[in-house]
């Protein structure tokens, strides 16, 4: 339930008019096909019941609502549902996608605007299969071919906290702008069809592929309630994941889209743009405290750290990181080796290369004349910007974001001090930014291209500013 990654308003209309015209070739090619999974259902599609299974281990009501409310903060389900100025799960999380513009809804058990009214077979149906209760498909937005991995007994508790755990909020979710004929729902068959898993192949047991218990939890975790590749996986035009799952298979993981500006970047073991160089320990410190070596959480990205992964169990958090830790880089990259030249020629007041100047009088401060930031894991004042993988992802999206919108490092019960980043945007301008974001991205072994003027006016254009802390949602 996290935001679905687009190309959004800041890609070009070409990409949106291909997404359509690919969607709208999908409902043309196979409405036969569509017209009979709808009639039959996605539960005789992967040939078992919609209804939960049995429930291995009985649990009281009220443990049942504490262990849903874990698996909604596991999945976090308020990032999309909830929204500042509504109440919790109340819906409206907004999301500008190339088909136009969709509201997530009112989950709470509302009877008439919520899902006050649901079974736990339709609950089920929803979350897994992208079916509402009337038949209608869900938009693609709501990750359920990830969610299909969830286990009956996983839905059984989210139910009980839905139903008896959530307090009811008697408001209409916004209505969505999305453009003709995908405002229709009947297409979207189509597309559930052509690119969700069945039940059946989702639902494989991971300990049949993962003998080490750890990993399999965090493979569960990560392909499944976490729904990682949702951001973190490209897409093909037509909106689908290249992969599902990271079984011999690379896209997985491999860096996605764009998301509100934000750049989302591989967690596969690429040195420089991945999780190469992280340990496992540096993986768990990131996803609880949002700071690590190598880097700090920042935009989209903060929520989750803050209402989800900094809530999750030390025990799964190392599940994750394990997970992660074993899947192998996408693509082969120069190790990235740490450069003094940059480092040598700031403390002897050189700054004769592109963008040092405006380094020195705006940024060294806080980062150092060395990139080397200030802080200790957990504790982490200012990132380093010298071996970040953000500053050296092929895109600059996400730096020239930070530097012109500014960001907020935000607290968590295990680091609870918050720390600013202040906004450039008009105080410096485009060109001295494009300097400034070029010198980082070169520096210290970067070597990463160079920003042009022309990319960050138009980024300047684009990015909305970052959410602020205390509009954050909460599960």
């Amino acid at each position: 339930m996290k935001r679905f990654p687009s190309s959004l308003v800041s890609r070009p209309v070409s990409r949106a008019v291909l997404t359509v015209f690919g969607l709208l070739a999908l409902t043309l090619a196979l409405p036969q096909q569509a017209a009979a999974d709808s009639r039959s259902g996605a539960a005789q599609e992967s040939g078992r019941s919609d209804g939960p299974a049995e429930i291995s281990a009985p649990a009281s009501l009220k443990e049942l609502i504490a262990e849903g409310h874990y698996l909604a903060i596991l999945g976090d389900c308020a990032a999309c549902h909830s929204a500042p100025g509504r109440p919790p799960y109340s819906g409206g999380g907004k999301f500008t996608l190339p088909i136009g513009t969709i509201y997530a809804t009112n989950i709470t058990p509302d009877r008439k605007y919520g899902i006050g009214n649901y079974t736990e077979a339709d609950f089920a149906r929803a979350v897994r299969q992208g079916i509402l209760p009337d038949g209608r498909t869900l938009y693609p937005a709501m990750p359920y071919p990830s969610y299909a991995r969830l286990s009956d007994r996983d839905i059984h508790a989210l139910y009980a906290y839905f139903h008896d755990g959530v307090a009811p909020a008697a408001i209409p979710s916004p209505r969505n702008g999305t453009i003709w004929p995908l405002s229709m729902r009947w297409p979207l068959v189509i597309w559930r069809w052509l690119f969700a898993p069945s039940l059946r192949s989702a639902q494989l047991n991971t300990s049949d592929e993962f003998t080490d218990p750890v990993l399999a939890r965090g493979a569960y975790l990560v392909e499944g309630l976490g729904h990682c590749g949702a951001c973190h996986t490209p897409r093909s035009f037509t909106m689908a994941e290249q992969a599902l799952t990271g079984h011999h298979n690379k896209a997985y993981l491999a860096g996605g889209q764009s998301i509100d500006g934000w750049f989302a970047p591989s967690l596969r073991g690429e040195n420089r743009t991945g999780l190469g160089r992280w340990s496992e320990s540096d993986i768990v410190a990131f996803l609880k405290t949002g700071r690590a070596p190598e880097g700090a959480v920042f935009g989209a990205m903060t929520p989750v750290v803050v209402h989800s992964t900094s809530l999750t169990t030390d025990a799964d958090l190392h599940a994750i990181a394990r997970f992660l830790k074993q899947l192998r880089p996408a693509r082969v990259e120069t190790p990235w080796v740490y450069d003094p030249a940059a480092t040598i020629a700031l403390k002897h007041a050189d700054v004769s290369q592109r963008g040092a100047s405006v380094y020195v009088n705006r940024c060294a401060a806080c980062h150092g004349t060395n990139g080397l930031g200030y802080g200790t894991p957990g504790t982490t004042a200012f990132p380093p910007l010298a071996g970040n993988p953000v500053l050296m992802t092929r895109t600059p999206e996400s730096v020239v974001h930070i530097i012109q919108a500014g960001d907020a490092l935000a607290p968590v019960p295990s680091a609870p001090s918050a720390f600013d980043m202040p906004p450039f945007v008009h105080k410096l301008p485009a060109d001295q930014i494009a300097d400034v974001a070029s010198f980082i991205r070169k520096a210290w072994g970067n070597d990463a291209p160079p920003v042009s003027t022309k990319t960050v006016r138009k980024l300047r254009r684009s990015m909305p500013p970052p959410i602020p802390p205390a509009d954050l949602p909460r599960n």
